[in-house]
């Protein structure tokens, strides 16, 4: 089970609350956990995309060890321009629209 980090900026309090429910707030607006399981952390992320369409404003990044993606790294993101991770001669690059 993966480490997995989000960070809430700017946002109503009912995220904050939700994800503090779910793992601990090791500095303002960002939660860790480094044991949540794959089928948590897309629930986490249906619920607060969820919210996200009623409530948007700030932003939120969800970050998680991905074996499968550039860099072993999983990203989401809501309320940033969107940004894809992309390898290049081994080094990690991020695409920004």
């Amino acid at each position: 089970m993966p480490m997995t980090v989000v960070v809430v900026r700017d946002v109503a309090d009912r995220y904050r609350g939700f994800l503090a429910s779910i793992m601990p707030e090791v500095a303002p607006g960002v939660f860790v956990s480094p044991d949540l399981t794959r089928g948590v952390r897309e629930r986490v992320w249906t619920v607060v995309s969820g919210w996200w369409d009623g409530w948007p404003g700030g932003s939120i990044v969800m970050t998680w060890r991905d074996d499968t993606a550039p860099g072993r790294l999983g990203l989401a993101l809501l309320g940033l321009p969107r940004r894809e991770l992309r390898e290049l001669d081994g080094a990690l690059l991020v695409r920004r629209d």
